[in-house]
């Protein structure tokens, strides 16, 4: 028996070995979901924690995108009666100098028999030997309270059925016959924008949970509560249901978003000096004119036109946004050029080149809504002397004249209608028909009369001045 080791010598037969103990903690986790909390990206939560952004990313999948009970901003932290990782370390280091139980519990301040079990129950024992490391006894400690509960789904087999019936069955035509959809491979990501969508019945989880208690009133194990559908779907490991079946909700996401995120959710080259809050009283009062609101109305194939109000005289104009060379042709070019006609670059233009032929007295401002077109708008600021802002996130009342215009102009570029077909001359057309009608807010004179006057009444300022 001499040599042989521990383990062996107990006569028990070997253990399976539960892997390698991890890098990060329970504290990392937990700070990573504050992180995430916060705002973050899981890849900058990561970084912010200390482990690598894989790591982060695996633990944000696996998760669903939302923290467990445990581990969430609001959950309590651990209790003092359990030992802590610093604890742990500074027993490893006073039992490598050869301290006793005693000694090391009188100077942590701890039971003695607290020390002598956290050395037995959680060694590293690989050696065969009884060896105390902090990190493996931490680990030890962690996969110890774990407490694994079955998920209600995996364990009842007929509430199972009737929830995946519910999301993801297949759609009846009158005749009876089942009807497949289009074949939507399962990439585990959210489906991208103009594809075609996995066909179910789609029921939500909602609907699912609260129809349980009018189909099996008096079955209290048919009974499930919507978020645990919703943590079956999402979170790895669960065994319930396929993952594969939140392509059959309303939204398609493969993961949650986390509120924070979805709040700070906006364009990069929005700055706080852009926001609509940045710009002048005058603006506001309508009594200043030379203040314009702008925005895209789209049509299909991609086609869209753009439209700017001044907001005293509703005054219109329309920009021609024909589509580019190549366009439905061409496979567009990654980070190049929007072919449809309405990218930043076009848009800027356009606008440029019709604010320009104005008075410098009506070119003031630019209000437009967060998209992406106006990427360039630091480049037609310098352009057309325009100064640009921007809406708050879905809010278009912040742009309430050009919305009630965009209104307007749909009598002549109907939704679901190629804008692509009409050429600038149209254009003009329209807008001069639009800016001859009487308006009751400017007392029944047309947009034409109103900024007519304005532009004679400056007119003559100047000359007196003079």
């Amino acid at each position: 028996m001499v040599g042989r080791r521990r383990s062996d010598r107990a006569l028990r037969s070997k253990l399976r070995s539960p892997g390698r103990p991890p890098v990060a903690r329970q504290e990392h986790r937990r700070r990573f979901w504050v992180l995430i909390a916060l705002g973050l990206s899981s890849e900058g939560a990561a970084m912010g924690c200390g482990i690598s952004q894989p790591v982060g990313t695996r633990w944000f999948r696996e998760a669903g995108g939302l923290p467990p009970s445990h581990l969430s901003p609001s959950s309590p932290s651990p209790s003092d009666r359990y030992l802590s990782f610093t604890e742990r370390e500074e027993i490893a280091l006073l039992r490598a100098q050869g301290q006793g139980v005693r000694e090391i519990a009188r100077r942590l301040g701890r039971a003695a028999s607290t020390i002598s079990r956290e050395l037995r129950r959680n060694a590293a024992t690989r050696s065969g030997n009884l060896d105390y490391r902090a990190t493996t006894a931490q680990w030890h400690a962690e996969r110890a309270a774990r407490r694994p509960k079955q998920a209600k789904l995996a364990a009842n087999a007929a509430l199972r059925t009737y929830v995946q019936d519910r999301l993801g069955g297949a759609i009846i035509a009158p005749d009876g016959a089942a009807l497949p959809g289009p074949a939507v491979p399962w990439k585990g990501r959210r489906h991208g924008p103009r594809q075609h969508r996995r066909w179910g019945l789609a029921w939500s989880p909602q609907q699912i949970a609260e129809r349980l208690r009018l189909d099996f009133p008096g079955d209290e194990t048919m009974r499930i509560s919507h978020e645990a559908i919703y943590q079956s779907l999402y979170i790895q490991g669960r065994g319930a249901l396929k993952r594969d079946l939140t392509a059959c909700l309303r939204t398609g996401r493969a993961l949650r978003v986390p509120r924070s995120r979805s709040a700070r959710r906006g364009k990069s080259f929005i700055t706080p000096e852009v926001l609509i809050s940045e710009r002048p009283p005058e603006a506001e009062d309508r009594a200043v004119p030379g203040h314009w609101e702008g925005d895209l109305i789209l049509g299909l194939r991609s086609s869209a036109i753009g439209t700017l109000v001044e907001r005293t005289t509703r005054f219109t104009m329309l920009l021609h946004l024909p589509p580019m060379a190549g366009h439905g042709i061409v496979a567009r070019e990654k980070n190049g050029p929007a072919l449809a006609g309405h990218g930043a670059e076009a848009v800027r233009d356009a606008i440029s080149r019709t604010v320009t032929s104005l008075p410098e007295q009506l070119r003031r401002s630019l209000t437009w809504d967060q998209g992406a077109e106006m990427a360039e708008h630091a480049r037609l600021r310098i352009d057309s002397g325009l100064q640009i802002y921007f809406c708050d996130p879905r809010s278009p009342w912040q742009r309430g004249t050009n919305e009630n215009t965009n209104g307007l102009l749909r009598q002549y570029f109907p939704k679901g209608t190629d804008l692509g077909a009409h050429s600038s001359d149209d254009l003009a057309a329209v807008a001069a028909a639009l800016n001859g009608r009487p308006r009751k807010t400017l007392g029944w004179k047309t947009p034409a009369e109103a900024l007519d006057a304005i532009l004679r009444s400056s007119h003559a300022g100047v000359a007196t001045t003079a």
